[in-house]
């Protein structure tokens, strides 16, 4: 489909926007100590990134020495999104050029996450993109996370469009998208995100 045809784009925020996923990592483990739980970069790379932390909570559980109930996983959710959003804070990694990006597009702007609202929320008010986005839908919003399709239709409802484009990093993300029935641009990195949406959109 020509870029011109799309009626919005809706942006992933972990790994699109910002270049937050090595710091959510950092935070988990760091929050995760006390219960031995621990896993390397990799593995959280390939099996929770563009998952609910509720639903990475239940996976973790069963890597604990010895293995713990999710909720004791989930208990520390509260510290580590005091972590993240501190750090997050002190380095703002949003991707090059995606202020004027955004700033530049004619169409409608919205940023879908599994991540909660009092995580991303201060981190789009700090970069001064919250006040660009027409919609936003974050974790507490759906009652199914991606990959299931709801996060990317309510945001397309919300903003009474049939034809966005979904511009993600992660498996479970390009297939919420997919089963939506919205074309994705797949991001490798977030350096790449103002690239590959311009190219798409013919911008």
């Amino acid at each position: 489909m020509h870029g011109m045809s799309y009626e919005a784009v809706l942006f992933d925020f972990d790994g699109v926007i910002v270049d937050s996923e090595p710091i959510h990592f950092e935070c988990w483990s760091e929050v995760l100590a006390p219960l031995r739980v621990s896993f390397t970069w990799e593995y959280y790379h390939a099996h929770f990134i563009g998952i609910s932390d509720r639903r990475m909570a239940e996976e973790v559980a069963a890597m604990a020495d010895p293995p713990v109930a999710p909720d004791a996983v989930y208990s520390r959710y509260g510290a580590k999104s005091e972590l993240f959003r501190e750090r997050m804070r002190r380095e703002l990694p949003f991707a090059p050029g995606i202020v004027e990006l955004v700033t530049g597009l004619k169409v409608p702007v919205g940023v879908v996450t599994s991540s909660g609202r009092m995580e991303v929320a201060p981190v789009l008010e700090a970069g001064g993109l919250m006040p660009l986005l027409a919609v936003t839908v974050f974790s507490e919003d759906v009652t199914r996370h991606k990959p299931d399709p709801e996060p990317y239709r309510k945001a397309a409802e919300r903003l009474g469009v049939s034809r966005p484009l979904v511009v993600e990093d992660s498996v479970a993300g390009e297939t919420s998208g997919r089963a939506a029935g919205f074309d994705v641009v797949r991001i490798p990195h977030p350096g790449e995100t103002v690239r590959l949406v311009r190219e798409r959109l013919g911008v």
